[in-house]
């Protein structure tokens, strides 16, 4: 199982939401609106070295199986480009251990 995690613009998390709903096979996302900053700044900052501060974010969790990773980068990269520094970013972590605390049950058919 992966863990795919986003940090994207606030106003695309709905394009965001609908793209992931499309993929039939995910039980379900978690977006959390967070702040950050990045060394390749935001669009909306001055392009000067230095500029201090956070600027908002959108975090968006998927846990799927190993199968449907690159679906799923692959649907949040399409939804969340403008072209525009601080698109955000996406990453892929391995998952060890999933268990749904309602059924006890584990591994993918908890997710």
């Amino acid at each position: 199982m992966k863990m795919v995690i986003a940090y994207i613009q606030p106003f695309m998390s709905d394009a965001v939401e609908a793209a992931l709903h499309r993929i039939g096979e995910l039980s379900g996302a978690t977006f959390t609106d967070v702040r950050g900053f990045g060394r390749g700044g935001h669009a909306d900052a001055p392009a000067s070295e230095g500029v201090l501060g956070t600027v908002p974010k959108v975090r968006v969790e998927v846990v799927v199986p190993a199968a449907l990773e690159d679906e799923v980068v692959r649907a949040i990269e399409h939804a969340a480009r403008t072209g525009n520094r601080g698109d955000g970013k996406v990453v892929v972590v391995a998952v060890s251990r999933a268990l749904r605390i309602a059924t006890g049950d584990e591994g993918e058919t908890a997710v």
